[in-house]
């Protein structure tokens, strides 16, 4: 049986607007300078650049309300689909060609930087062997199993299978073995090891005879798990040397690469540009907080667009065609007023929020002590510039601010707190700088244990257990005490 009800429902829904403001806070320079990019190629309707006319926009906006007053043709915002400004996805290829293309047309291509890769500088290499065909194919695809860091991480039985199933080749382990000896004669030095051990020999042998290599090979064949250990007294016993010479052993081993791919120097690297997106200066002692100019783009509506607007408006009869192209043109000046409405209240909403995060750590800015700095949470900002904390957090998010101390990572004086003796509140950040002080003084010929850290960290007024310690050095990335010891 079908009934009528009326029901009242209160639903919060974000505007298109609001989202597009959402997703440009959170952008950092170098991605906003590219979104702005393509919304000036999307919309013909938004310019950039200084305007001719000082009183222009004013002008526009009034003939922009003018044309609203007609209300077959005003756009209603249930009309928007928000799904579109929701979506990350960009706009698809096959969209953007057109059809009347000729095959006669000059094709542009953008010019990259070609190189060779470390596999193909490896089977280079092996042209300057006398292999036959069956001793090529295996070399090939022992280097082919080379992974990035330079290491074969595969046993010979399971190549030796593969060969078999995938390459059609039967042979033996000691075939393989013998081919795996001209891979580790092949560049970087150290090439197609298997382990950190074979790595770091494979490399001794190649250097010239001396007392102190002859004495790094024997340690590392005979007595390898105690060197890891850093068992240094062991060391000296089973060897019969004294702490000079393991000195001068250990040296050696430390100048060796226990990663050879990464030193080949035609490998493709993905470089990270970071662009600070605000800077902080020192002025007669005060702090001057100053935005990024690439962040603060010109930008107006079309003059052009609008005339053509006007136009459409002062025609008398208006075709199916006309009426179409009005649609468009106010479509277009919408999302231009928007656009550039979007980028004030983003730029606007950048400075007041790290004006508040240079004020509340304004101890640091002033003097780079990273002990000066406070426990600071997401909350503690948006209370005191009235904003929520999702906002907050977009704008610390991939956001680096250009201090006279260095490049700094926002979201980095974000800390939590932790009490001292006297019951202050003092920041993680600050225990663990004066963690890090006490190991870079510490005798490296007896580290600090965790406990002992614990114990003199409590004496300077810091109460903090054990485990809080062991948590703080592996974020610090320091290694036990025993890994930290020094002959």
């Amino acid at each position: 049986m079908l009934k009528q009800q009326l029901q009242f429902k209160l639903s919060q829904k974000l505007s298109p607007q609001q989202i597009q403001l959402m997703k440009l806070i959170q952008l950092p320079t170098l991605a906003f300078e590219q979104r702005l990019k393509q919304e000036i190629e999307e919309n013909p309707a938004l310019e950039s650049g200084k305007e001719e006319e000082a009183n222009y926009e004013d002008d526009m906006n009034d003939s922009y309300d003018e044309l609203y007053d007609d209300g077959n043709e005003k756009i209603e915002a249930e009309d928007i689909n928000v799904d579109e400004y929701l979506s990350d996805d960009e706009i698809p290829d096959y969209r953007l060609h057109a059809n009347n293309y000729s095959s006669d047309d000059e094709e542009k291509t953008v010019p990259y930087a070609a190189g060779t890769s470390f596999h193909q500088h490896l089977v280079n290499q092996l042209n300057t062997y006398s292999l036959n065909d069956d001793q090529r194919d295996i070399a090939e695809f022992l280097v082919g199993s080379v992974d990035e860091s330079g290491y074969i991480r595969r046993s010979v039985e399971d190549i030796m299978d593969d060969l078999a199933f995938t390459q059609n080749i039967y042979t033996d382990e000691a075939s393989i073995e013998k081919i795996l000896q001209i891979v580790h004669h092949l560049d970087p030095a150290g090439v197609g090891a298997r382990d950190l051990k074979e790595c770091l020999l494979i490399q001794l042998r190649r250097k010239e005879a001396a007392p102190s290599v002859d004495l790094a090979i024997d340690i590392l064949e005979k007595s390898f798990e105690q060197f890891t250990k850093k068992h240094y007294k062991k060391l000296l016993q089973r060897h019969h040397i004294d702490e000079e010479e393991l000195k001068d052993a250990v040296h050696e081993i430390e100048k060796l690469n226990p990663k050879p791919g990464s030193s080949y120097s035609g490998s493709n690297r993905m470089v990270e540009h970071i662009v600070p997106d605000f800077t902080i200066r020192i002025v007669d002692g005060e702090l001057e907080l100053s935005l990024n100019g690439r962040n603060a783009p010109q930008l107006h509506v079309s003059k052009e667009y609008s005339n053509m607007l006007q136009g459409y408006k002062d025609s008398k009869e208006k075709s199916r065609s006309q009426k179409d192209a009005v649609q468009f043109i106010k479509q277009k000046l919408d999302a231009a007023k928007w656009f550039i409405d979007a980028i004030k209240q983003r730029q606007e909403t950048l400075f007041v929020t790290m004006n508040a995060i240079m004020h509340y750590q304004s101890e640091y800015f002033l003097t780079g002590d990273e002990r000066k700095l406070k426990p600071m949470i997401l909350k503690d900002i948006a209370d005191s510039i009235g904003m929520d904390v999702s906002t907050v957090s977009r704008v610390a998010n991939s956001k680096y601010v250009d201090t006279p101390y260095g490049t700094k990572f926002i979201k980095d004086f974000f800390s939590e707190a932790m009490k001292n003796e006297q019951g202050e509140d003092v920041s993680t950040r600050e225990i663990k700088k004066i963690l890090e002080n006490i190991i870079e003084e510490e005798d490296k010929k007896t580290p600090l244990t965790d406990d002992r850290l614990a114990v003199l960290l409590k004496e300077k007024g810091y109460p903090i257990a054990r485990r809080t310690i062991a948590k703080y050095r592996e974020q610090l990335d320091i290694p036990v005490a025993r890994l930290r010891k020094q002959i």
